[in-house]
């Protein structure tokens, strides 16, 4: 059996190039609530499992970059732009050989605002792979050789609804500095009405709806909810509830929570309030060593593969290229 799957592998690593050439994609992992912990060894098992699976995933499949989605650092983020965090957190355990020179690009979650966001923005200077260029902001890519375009705002949705603690069933109760949400909002508002690409993804550290233990966020689903709808976009991408999730609402809107990056919640219970019919899938096993998402784009639709740090392939499902304005 060993002697068997070895050659299928194999088989499978001399094909992904053909299949490459006839199928060209845009490709990346979105992880999110990985930050380790603020004691020896700064890093949990999950997070190392997580690490070797994407490394993995990576080397066989590919991958553009990374999307962190936030709570990168617990519990309460870092200090300043030379905090030891980054290296025992972040550059010591994503060490593969093969992510050495995929991107990240970075978004703040409720624990990051317990420290320095400041200063995860700074290490950007000083880290060739970790991109956080400011709270807010739009990253533009193409599918390899086409010209199908692809679209991901990136938001600070502690900024725009305010603080939490992670681990009591608290909502985030109001943004802190007003004038701040509401410039983060209206500059959504304006990217979203006019974005022309092909593929609109939006992606922050709340969820809009989730089925687990902090539930769906009511500043988003009440402010952020209906630009989604109202501009098409594809997916919003999330962390926040320590689970993996696909939810789908009555707009095609695809909703993508993969904050299993180093813990493992199996809570269900804000099932209720997320509307009929929108989960699809849910994995919180509480023995599993967490997991996330692989996104891959093509000229056609946009597949969403929820991987295990096992390497199991627990849930796959995809969204159609938008409609041109």
């Amino acid at each position: 059996m060993d002697r068997w799957m070895a050659l299928l592998v194999l088989q499978a690593l001399l094909l992904l190039p053909l299949a490459d050439g006839a199928a060209p994609a845009l490709r990346f992992v979105a992880v999110g609530d990985w930050g380790g912990v603020p004691n020896a060894p700064f890093h949990t098992a999950r997070e190392m499992a997580n690490a070797k699976e994407i490394a993995r995933t990576v080397q066989i499949l590919g991958a553009d970059f990374i999307l962190s989605l936030g709570d990168n650092f617990y519990f309460t983020g870092v200090q300043d732009a030379n905090d030891k965090r980054f290296q025992e957190t972040f550059e010591d355990v994503f060490s593969d050989r093969s992510l050495r020179n995929v991107p990240w690009y970075v978004l703040a979650g409720n624990h990051d605002h317990l420290g320095n966001v400041s200063a995860q923005i700074a290490y950007s200077k000083i880290s060739k792979r970790w991109n956080f260029p400011s709270p807010f902001y739009r990253l533009r890519f193409k599918v390899p050789r086409t010209n199908v375009s692809v679209a991901i705002f990136m938001l600070d949705t502690v900024t725009l609804c305010g603080n939490s603690d992670d681990f009591r069933n608290q909502q985030p109760e109001r943004p802190r500095d007003l004038e701040l949400a509401r410039t983060q909002l209206s500059w959504l508002k304006k990217q979203l009405a006019a974005a022309k690409e092909d593929y609109v993804l939006v992606a922050g550290h709340y969820p809009v709806w989730s089925i687990a233990e902090h539930g769906p966020t009511r500043c988003l689903v009440k402010h952020l909810q209906p630009l989604l709808a109202t501009y098409g976009v594809t997916a919003y991408l999330c962390g926040h509830d320590h689970n993996l999730q696909y939810l789908q609402d009555d707009h095609g809107v695809g909703y993508v929570l993969s904050g299993a990056g180093n813990f493992m919640d199996p809570s269900k219970r804000h099932q209720r309030k997320v509307p009929n019919g929108y989960l699809r899938f849910h994995y919180g096993a509480e023995d599993s060593l967490g997991g996330f998402a692989y996104v891959e784009i093509s000229p056609k639709e946009m597949s969403i593969t929820y991987i295990e740090a096992s390497g199991k392939s627990l849930f796959k499902t995809s969204l159609p290229r938008r409609a041109r304005p």
